[in-house]
């Protein structure tokens, strides 16, 4: 077994091992845990959003016992990186791995829960939600931040940015981060970071003249790409959801 807490949270390791221990018949079920499993557990009377890796494919079992840092410990890694460089993210806990005859097993990533007022997906679904261009032309600016600080959110989708109100103000906090890429970023690496956003043009043209603004770049320099990339890719998606449907594979 591996593991590693937070500075905040080393003191209590013991209770938290304890209960991630109980993980399978405690806590409070958070999605239909088809995939990986997320869960709230209390602790001291707070509450701890605990992601359940699933046991992964016998090559990367191999892997990430022995060559690759797993899904939870770049999860860990990545959130301490984000909050050390200003960019929002529920607080981490810790991580756990666990092996099994020399492969890898189940793996934990433990963070703070973080109750927000929205995700981004509410402003995709209802195009009357209050204040809906300000929030988008914040998310955007919170999406130029990430790249000034060379993050590639690579999981840059509407699921995974839940937003808070901060009096007139909103607040932008990732999730879901196992899979970033810290590196200097191309223009066309930023262009390809907005395409799984979302489907809806308007929002691609509120998003552009944001990032035009932001960045001194045209307009029409930013949009023609965003959306072409953006239009394809989802394409590609319902595509290949469809292909699932028909042949009943999800």
């Amino acid at each position: 077994m591996k593991f590693k807490f937070s500075n905040k949270y080393s003191a209590q390791k013991d209770v938290i091992l304890e209960l991630l221990s109980n993980f399978e018949n405690e806590g409070e079920l958070l999605n239909d845990g088809r995939r990986n499993v997320l869960k709230l557990l209390p602790l001291n009377g707070q509450k701890l959003n605990v992601k359940s890796f699933k046991i992964p494919n016998l090559v990367n079992r191999i892997a990430y016992n022995f060559f690759r840092k797993s899904k939870a410990e770049r999860s860990f890694i990545n959130a301490t990186y984000l909050l050390d460089h200003g960019i929002g993210t529920p607080h981490p806990v810790g991580f756990l791995e666990e092996t099994c005859s020399l492969l890898f097993n189940k793996s934990y990533y433990v963070s703070e829960q973080l109750e927000a007022d929205i995700t981004f997906r509410e402003l995709i679904l209802d195009p009357e939600y209050p204040n809906r261009e300000e929030i988008l032309r914040k998310f955007t600016a919170f999406t130029h931040q990430l790249h000034e600080n060379n993050i590639l959110f690579k999981d840059h989708s509407p699921g995974n940015t839940l937003i808070k109100k901060n009096g007139a103000n909103y607040d932008f906090f990732l999730v879901d981060l196992n899979r970033m890429e810290f590196k200097e970023l191309t223009f066309e690496d930023r262009i390809h970071n907005f395409t799984r956003i979302t489907s809806k043009q308007d929002m691609v043209a509120i998003m552009s003249d944001e990032y035009a603004k932001l960045t001194g770049i045209d307009y029409d320099i930013i949009f023609e790409p965003m959306w072409k990339h953006t239009a394809a890719f989802q394409e590609k998606f319902y595509r290949k959801k469809r292909w699932k449907k028909r042949f009943k594979l999800g």
